[in-house]
């Protein structure tokens, strides 16, 4: 999927050939992206399933987390094509690179 492949069961993630080194947490949070890639999943989710929590430990976690995915994943936090925020819903882990055309049957 936008040749990120991460494996749950050894916690590693590569983008192409090259292994990124993510963090509990980071992984974490690749992998409630990736498993739901092209739906948008709620920051109450990510805050459930990633920080086990069902309160706000602070706005910015997920936001912190996010921008050092991004980073490590060579995404840009400016115009993001792997991890996109959809504003007030939350965030999708994108199928497709959304800067080129859409497929034709």
């Amino acid at each position: 999927m936008q040749d990120i492949r991460i494996d749950p069961e050894t916690r590693r993630a590569w983008r192409g050939p090259e292994e990124i080194a993510l963090s509990r947490k980071e992984f974490d949070l690749v992998h409630a992206l990736i498993s739901r890639a092209g739906e948008i999943v709620t920051r109450d989710e990510l805050m459930r399933d990633v920080w086990h929590t069902t309160f706000w430990t602070s706005s910015k976690t997920i936001d912190v987390h996010l921008g050092w995915v991004r980073r490590k994943l060579g995404d840009d936090s400016r115009r993001p094509r792997l991890i996109t925020t959809i504003r007030g819903k939350g965030l999708r882990f994108e199928t497709t690179d959304p800067a080129l055309p859409a497929p034709t049957s």
